[in-house]
């Protein structure tokens, strides 16, 4: 039986400073995030493997 998600939604982070370095590829983690709770965008500090170290990745639509 599947398990029901309620107000989950899936979304994926993407990130903010491999845009602008000029490397090739992109960054992008996904994640779960409630609705109700967490209305905005979501932000979160992971890791690049492209840059080797750790930036601010934001949630695209």
């Amino acid at each position: 039986m599947a398990k029901k998600r309620g107000n989950r939604i899936q979304v994926i982070l993407e990130c903010t400073e491999h845009a602008s370095s000029g490397l090739p590829g992109t960054s992008r983690y996904y994640t779960w995030k409630n609705r109700k709770n967490t209305s905005g965008r979501l932000e979160l500090k992971k890791y690049n493997p492209i840059l080797r170290k750790h930036t601010l990745h934001r949630e695209v639509k």
